[in-house]
């Protein structure tokens, strides 16, 4: 038996995943949650304004098509915001989970979720295999 056929095996045969492997889990989702916050704060600095680049000294016409362009700008910033603070309130989660040692367990099928998935998507609770089979509308 190959190495690699070895652990693989070894992984299925896992209820949970180690402190040292939880560890290093955590240590990819504080630094993304760090990441995510300082991206939030950049997001909700905008959309108050605060530097407020006015058009008042401008021709009307542009003066219209700026301000459309703003309030465009600042759905937008309104959307991206409530998506990074939802991603922030996975990673939180996912936080708890590791301290309750249950991070890493897919919520469907009860097995390991992949440690590759869960380096690239710290927060998923679904394995591929579970997303798969929901259609891909779960994390």
């Amino acid at each position: 038996m190959k190495e690699n056929e070895k652990t693989q095996e070894t992984e299925l045969k896992k209820t949970r995943y180690s402190d040292e492997e939880l560890e290093e889990f955590k240590q990819i989702i504080i630094n993304k949650l760090d990441k995510a916050r300082s991206d939030l704060k950049l997001l909700t600095e905008a959309l108050s304004n605060e530097d407020e680049n006015g058009t008042n000294d401008t021709s009307p016409t542009f003066k219209v098509l700026e301000e459309g362009y703003q309030v465009l700008s600042k759905e937008e910033n309104g959307r991206l915001a409530a998506r990074q603070q939802k991603f922030i309130n996975n990673l939180e989660n996912a936080l708890i989970r590791i301290e309750n040692k249950t991070y890493g367990i897919c919520r469907a099928t009860g097995k390991l979720i992949a440690k590759e998935r869960l380096r690239i998507v710290p927060h998923a609770t679904l394995s591929i295999e579970a997303k798969l089979q929901q259609g891909g509308n779960a994390q």
